[in-house]
């Protein structure tokens, strides 16, 4: 189902993420981001007041490839900026190698905030790791799947009580891993 029919409006940005996942002859993954802001109007280039930003021309053209391991563990990380509002911002690229070593798992976030925030990094290039870790465990979700034993004497699959939908008190999970299941009553 569609959103609802909007007001009266005129485009003035857009941002564009797009997230993809490969598997690799070697056996890890690559999962490149890619994000792109434009406006839809002329602006004064942010680095020099003698240069326009013509409508539809980017803004932000930034790209990001991470190569994991079945347990998510990054293994490379490649930054690399074709359109940026500064000569400058291209310089952090390199920084982007030290994700190397990180898990992406709970507290992922963190520990990039904590290398790379502020001063450190690109905003751009954090927020656009937040869909690249969702795309990797997407792309290895079904090989991750196999080879996890989600049996009665498995552990508890770690996507439990991730969402709405996989919450052990919920339908989902009831059928799919009645073993797993719990009564909301009962949780309390």
């Amino acid at each position: 189902m569609p959103l609802s029919t909007p007001s009266n409006r005129s485009l003035f940005h857009t941002r564009s993420v797009k997230c993809q996942g490969y598997k690799r002859e070697d056996g890890l993954w690559d999962i490149e981001g890619h994000m792109t802001d434009v406006k839809a109007y002329d602006m004064p280039h942010p680095d020099t007041s003698d240069k326009t930003l013509k409508a539809n021309q980017a803004l932000h053209d930034m790209w990001l490839r991470i190569t994991v391991d079945m347990d998510l563990v990054i293994h490379d990380a490649e930054a690399a900026m074709d359109s940026t509002p500064f000569e400058y911002c291209p310089q952090i690229t390199p920084a982007y190698k030290q994700l190397i070593g990180l898990q992406i798992k709970g507290g992922f976030t963190k520990q990039v905030k904590a290398l790379l925030g502020g001063i450190n990094g690109c905003t751009h290039l954090i927020e656009l790791l937040g869909p690249m870790a969702t795309t990797a465990f997407q792309t290895t979700h079904q090989i991750r799947r196999q080879t996890q034993d989600w049996t009665e004497t498995g552990p508890v699959p770690k996507i439990m009580d991730t969402c709405h939908s996989w919450s052990r008190s919920g339908p989902v999970v009831k059928r799919k891993w009645p073993h797993f299941a719990s009564d909301a009553e009962n949780d309390s």
